[in-house]
């Protein structure tokens, strides 16, 4: 018999790819990014799990003291090295009641809004959802699935 309330990591990871593939709306002015965090902050002790991508993803939920902080310093980050009238680099499931929110480097951005075969990563993620590894997650690009075929086919 199988325990309906035992962790079921293929589960909780289809959960977060599906959450992390759904549908976003970008706080594209720095006052919808500030609303943004408004928000954020009031749930901070809401079972976020803060995850940057290329480490590990976390095993814990990050306690109210690490959201505040990582919100205040990535609101620094992203002001002083995305230098624009606009902020358009922040993604959340839902601005009012968010779930998940990704957060793209200014230094990495590619093609972030539009469409794209293969966008990049966001910096960072904040998730009710437990993390998976998203570069292991994602599929590599079909040329270079091509090429290692070929050459070790």
């Amino acid at each position: 018999m199988i325990d309906a309330q035992a962790p079921n990591p293929t589960a909780d990871a289809d959960a977060f790819l599906a959450a992390f593939r759904g549908s976003f709306t970008s706080a594209l002015r720095w006052h919808q990014l500030d609303a943004l965090w408004d928000v954020l902050r009031a749930d901070a002790d809401g079972g976020w799990y803060l995850y940057a991508i290329g480490e590990p993803p976390p095993a814990a939920s990050a306690d109210g003291e690490q959201v505040r902080r990582f919100i205040a310093e990535i609101d620094a980050l992203l002001r002083r090295e995305h230098d624009e009238d606009f902020c358009g680099i922040v993604y959340a499931d839902d601005r009012e009641r968010p779930g998940f929110v990704k957060i793209y480097d200014p230094s990495n951005l590619g093609v972030v809004c539009g469409f794209s075969d293969n966008p990049p990563l966001p910096g960072w993620t904040m998730s009710k959802l437990r993390p998976v590894d998203l570069p292991a997650a994602q599929p590599a690009p079909r040329n270079r699935r091509r090429w290692w075929q070929r050459l070790f086919g």
